[in-house]
């Protein structure tokens, strides 16, 4: 059976790709490549504009707006639209195709693109609407450009959308793993990193901020980042201010997944637009996808798991429904039935709500308590009258493990509980079935003897039969929890409440017997950032700031909490 759904997710991989390779060798289009866009200071933007030679009369316009040059194949994105009968253009952000010297991740996305919108409204193939899709970047160019409200401009289909310095290439000002390559593969397209590079670093103890000197690989874009360690005006200035949330008048459609890397970034988008805009027209439609499927096509499975039947549907479709709607006044696409609309996992059924605070009726609410179930520390429905707490230690200067505290989890069913040196804490069996749908938040309270540390908070529901279905994961910084922006250094050994919320959002049928399980951690791995909790400014920490190890108590009274239906 894993052989069988093995070779259909390869099926659908290789039928995506000759679906590509027809529309790019289809010499009933004409395409027109490397045409330069002038922007108001002068830059120039190269684009690809690709429209049906049989569509003589002027068309809508579709723009997928990308940072990544990868060739001849991006023409696909223009050639996709054109298909639809509309004209397609791709477009590459400054420095992207011309001179890579001028490119400057994110900065000068919003105002470039606003000016090729202007320039593709007023050409003579285009009848003055103009509509934009993609995912990742190309999502956050969308939001970007939304804040700045070209008339032409008449809808946007942001997928999978990163947020600048909130989920990528921090997430809960943790750097992400890729924080390196992603410039030194896709925009400079330099000699790839060493493999071992990771493991290179993590056995040197050297500072994080050496990294690309390690690589022998200096990256001014790496280095330019490492300097924003909070969620400061640098980041913060690239999304939409409330006002601007508040200002915006189109229709939207936002796509992501609970298992997509920026689903934080895509649902503070979300969230932020539906605090501020007192007229929403945003629809979302979110399940079980990852980065990849959450903008393109569902395969039958995802990460070894089998997703439901009702979930196996192409965003990339849904992303032309839409644009076809509000573009051709075509039906509304029949997935959204209203504004929030999500997949429950093991359900197979889409749930449909008004907006993104509306999917649960209630909180189920769980205590940390010492007391011991079946082998593990207990989560209890009532607050412990006791207030005792888990020790936990970590030796900082030990590299003899490579793995212990590494909180990445490859596959969603699992036969073991991958819990490294974490403390496990669960449930007892649910005595009925429960659905689960939001965001995991929770209140830590702990006591350490140094000033910081990154938490993660892992969550799996426990089946009958045994496995560990994989959720999510929260990682933040504790110095960082109260305001994303200010650190503040914790006290050693004075108790501090550690608040999360900033997690992703999952939807699930947890079965009659099973039980929810979590794993509290700290990052200790070559494949993170690593916190030594000096308090000094943490790229800049080496092995030699790690003085005695990490004592970490984690207390009773600390709560973690999501909704269900």
């Amino acid at each position: 059976m894993r052989k069988l759904l093995i070779f259909l997710a390869l099926l659908n991989s290789m039928l995506y790709a000759a679906g590509q390779a027809s529309l790019l060798t289809d010499s009933s289009y004409t395409v027109r490549d490397s045409v330069m866009i002038k922007t108001r200071d002068g830059a120039y933007i190269s684009a690809i504009i690709a429209f049906k030679k049989s569509n003589k009369k002027p068309l809508p316009a579709i723009l997928f707006y990308t940072t990544y040059n990868e060739g001849p194949r991006d023409a696909y994105f223009a050639l996709k639209p054109a298909e639809k009968n509309y004209v397609g253009v791709v477009a590459y952000c400054r420095g992207i195709k011309t001179n890579v010297k001028d490119y400057t991740p994110f900065i000068h996305d919003a105002d470039d693109a606003y000016d090729v919108i202007d320039w593709i409204s007023k050409q003579p193939w285009c009848n003055g609407k103009v509509g934009m899709y993609g995912g990742s970047y190309t999502g956050f160019v969308q939001w970007a450009v939304a804040k700045k409200n070209h008339p032409a401009l008449k809808t946007i289909v942001p997928q999978v959308a990163v947020m600048p310095g909130f989920d990528f290439p921090m997430e809960n000002n943790i750097a992400t793993s890729n924080i390196l390559s992603w410039p030194n593969d896709n925009i400079y397209k330099d000699k790839r990193l060493p493999p071992n590079l990771p493991f290179t670093w993590y056995e040197s103890g050297v500072s994080y901020r050496s990294l690309d000197s390690l690589a022998n690989a200096p990256d001014p874009i790496f280095q330019t980042w490492l300097l924003h360690p909070g969620y400061d005006t640098y980041w913060s200035s690239l999304a939409p201010t409330p006002k601007e949330y508040a200002a915006m008048n189109i229709p939207i459609l936002a796509t992501t997944g609970y298992y997509d890397g920026a689903q934080i970034g895509a649902m503070q988008y979300i969230r932020k637009y539906y605090q501020y805009n007192t007229h929403p027209q945003l629809y979302v439609a979110i399940g079980p996808y990852d980065h990849w499927s959450g903008q393109r096509n569902a395969a039958d499975t995802l990460m070894g798991y089998a997703i439901d039947s009702v979930a196996r549907i192409s965003m990339m479709n849904l992303a032309f429904e839409w644009l076809d709607h509000v573009l051709k006044d075509a039906p509304m696409p029949a997935l959204l039935k209203n504004k929030f609309n999500y997949e429950i996992m093991d359900a197979n059924k889409w749930q449909h709500a008004g907006s993104p605070d509306k999917w649960s009726k209630k909180i189920y609410k769980l205590y940390l308590s010492v007391q011991k179930n079946n082998g593990y520390y207990s989560l209890l429905n009532k607050k412990p009258a006791t207030q005792n707490f888990v020790q936990q230690e970590v030796n900082f200067k030990d590299r003899s493990d490579t793995g212990q505290n590494n909180y990445f989890t490859p596959t969603i069913v699992n036969k073991q509980l991958p819990i490294g040196n974490g403390i496990v804490f669960a449930t007892r069996a649910l005595d009925e079935p429960m659905l689960i749908s939001g965001h995991f938040f929770g209140r830590l309270f702990t006591c350490i003897n140094k000033k910081d540390m990154d938490i993660t908070v892992s969550f799996y529901e426990k089946t009958l039969e045994g496995n560990f279905f994989y959720l999510t994961t929260y990682a933040g910084r504790a110095s960082y929890a109260a305001n994303n922006n200010k650190r503040t250094l914790l006290q050693p050994g004075v108790i501090k409440a550690i608040d999360f919320n900033t997690t992703r959002f999952v939807s699930k049928r947890l079965a009659k017997g099973s039980c929810l399980v979590i794993v509290v951690n700290v990052n200790k791995h070559p494949f993170n950032i690593i916190n030594y909790g000096s308090g000094k400014n943490v790229y800049d920490e080496t092995i030699q700031d790690a003085s005695e190890p990490l004592k970490i108590k984690w207390m009773e009274q600390s709560w973690i909490a999501i909704g269900k239906e």
